[in-house]
């Protein structure tokens, strides 16, 4: 017995290993990226490029990392779906069905197209083509909640075209499914269909009927620890579920968070998840380098690098002719077009499918999915470069009319505060006038489609340019608690008239602003940007309606405490 004991726990420790070791890796890669100021994502690449490299590719491909590498796409998913409720779906439904729609044909096809034109078999030129239309959730979502870009038109439409893309991944798994088993593919894509509809119409019955009691429930048994087991079992098991329907994982994750998304209990589950996407996310990137064949990549590393250089110039100007011919601007379609421009964690996927893998050289499947990982690399770059284009373009001289001429509020700052009470301006339909000092916060936000001046907030001049006295809330929001004593002396003497709303970075000003009859909220306290922004609608005297991703009403004190028990 006490062998049998000895055995087993070697057995654990060599299943468990391989798992272990990469978590060490993955902090010096990501830790080694900041230092570098990189995204921690071209480290992970980087990393089981590496491991490659050095021989070890397969000490690391057992069933462990390959769970939590999923698992990371899960989570990843799970949290997409926390912010698209039933509301916003119905709200950004033309982006979805519309917008999704048009990008995937236009990339998709185009694609396919030059697969066929290369004389590749037609079942592979529709498959693989379309799968090269896709892109990256992982990277993508990644990069819109590092920069804050939820809430813009930008990021509102990468999310929007991801989760409609996912859609159209289970209907290539579905099709490619068919080509290993020899049935017709339209009666299969027409089943997964209807798989989707019914998971979808439980996903909206849990919503409405079960999330509200069960987490209640939770409330109030008062154990944080409950709080987590309950969020990774609705990631894990809906995704199961749905894999179980012989639907994507990911697919049911989403809708796992879609059915808590209109729930009070979103933020406590939100919190609780966000730890886990991010360690099992390194997992998955990590894999992803795996993928890269090192021999391939040494012997053809002209070719391999041509592919990647083709795939992401290909890709972007698909993008921005989808965003142009769905009326975006010339600038929103640009940055739109770069942050997509990269491969899809599904398209590896697909490739190495044998049913498709068998219809290309073994060559060929191996540059595309090099090609694809050098992608997934350097869309931080890309994006980037995307970004400041699109920055420069409206600059010039087609954008020199003062957006925001006429808006009652005028927002001093765009930083998270800033952004976040322009987003819910626009989503109501307010005008807003927004200044702001910093160079690159400037440059950042005018790329995102902020209506941005850059101006120096503190010099009165800058006030009269704007009229500023004709406006009805100043929203003081630069996140700099000395910059706001030396703007509130010439608020009150200039600007008496107007409703005055300061966003201060802590709660040891509050008092002194206060006295100065001023509006002031701790942006750090609970609740702290969704209270200034009831106050700027308060000062409107205006109703405000809740952008779709929000919960249905705010919380009460009370409320707040139980679920922060």
């Amino acid at each position: 017995m006490a062998g049998e004991s000895v055995h087993d726990a070697h057995s654990v420790v060599a299943t468990i290993q391989p798992a272990i070791t990469l978590l060490g890796l993955g902090i010096g890669a990501a830790l080694l990226s900041r230092a570098c100021r990189l995204n921690p994502i071209v480290g992970y690449l980087g990393l089981g490029l590496g491991i490659g490299a050095l021989g070890f590719a397969d000490d690391f491909s057992g069933p462990v990392v390959a769970a939590m590498a999923e698992a990371g796409v899960m989570f990843l998913l799970f949290n997409l779906g926390l912010h698209f409720s039933l509301g916003r779906i119905r709200a950004e439904a033309a982006n979805i069905f519309g917008f999704g729609a048009l990008q995937m044909l236009v990339a998709g096809g185009g694609f396919a197209a030059l697969f066929w034109a290369f004389g590749l078999p037609g079942e592979f030129a529709i498959i693989g083509g379309f799968a090269m239309g896709l892109s990256s959730t992982a990277v993508v979502i990644g990069l819109v909640r590092e920069r804050d870009q939820e809430d813009c038109p930008v990021g509102r439409a990468a999310q929007s075209i991801l989760i409609f893309q996912d859609i159209a991944a289970i209907l290539l798994l579905v099709a490619a499914g068919s080509l290993s088993s020899g049935g017709a593919l339209a009666p299969a894509l027409g089943l997964a269909g209807l798989k989707a509809l019914a998971a979808f119409i439980v996903a909206v019955l849990f919503a409405r009927f079960l999330t509200g009691p069960v987490f209640r429930l939770i409330a109030r048994a008062g154990s944080s620890e409950v709080y987590t087991a309950t969020a990774l079992f609705i990631a894990l098991a809906a995704g199961w579920a749905t894999g179980m329907a012989g639907l994507s994982l990911t697919l049911g994750a989403f809708l796992g968070g879609m059915a808590v998304a209109d729930s009070r209990y979103r933020i406590m589950v939100q919190t609780e998840i966000d730890a886990f996407r991010g360690l099992f996310l390194s997992f998955f990137f990590i894999s992803v380098g795996l993928s890269i064949d090192p021999v391939l990549l040494a012997e053809n590393w002209v070719v391999a690098v041509a592919a990647a250089a083709g795939l992401i110039a290909l890709k972007c100007a698909f993008n921005v002719v989808a965003g142009l011919a769905n009326r975006w601007s010339v600038p929103g379609s640009i940055q739109l077009g770069f942050l997509l421009g990269q491969g899809s964690e599904f398209a590896l996927v697909i490739f190495a499918l044998p049913a498709i893998a068998g219809l290309i050289e073994p060559r060929i499947a191996s540059i595309l999915v090099t090609a694809i990982a050098i992608s997934l690399a350097v869309t931080p770059l890309i994006s980037n470069l995307g970004r400041k284009l699109a920055g420069k373009l409206r600059r010039g001289p087609a954008d020199q009319k003062l957006d925001g001429d006429d808006a009652p509020v005028v927002i001093i700052g765009l930083g998270r505060s800033g952004r976040a009470v322009a987003d819910a301006l626009s989503f109501n339909g307010i005008g807003y006038l927004a200044l702001e000092a910093n160079p690159e916060r400037f440059e950042i936000a005018l790329a995102d489609g902020y209506h941005v001046h850059q101006a120096n907030s503190g010099d009165p001049r800058s006030w009269d340019a704007i009229g500023m006295g004709k406006r009805e809330v100043a929203v003081i929001a630069t996140g700099n608690l000395t910059i706001a004593r030396e703007l509130a002396p010439l608020v009150q003497d200039r600007l008496p008239n107007i409703a005055q709303v300061m966003a201060m970075p802590g709660p040891e000003a509050i008092e002194e602003f206060t006295h100065l009859g001023m509006i002031a909220v701790d942006v750090k306290a609970p609740r702290g940007t969704e209270t200034i922004i009831e106050m700027v609608f308060q000062a409107l005297g205006q109703e405000r309606a809740l952008p779709a991703q929000s919960p249905p009403r705010a919380l009460s004190e009370e409320e707040y405490a139980l679920e922060h028990a």
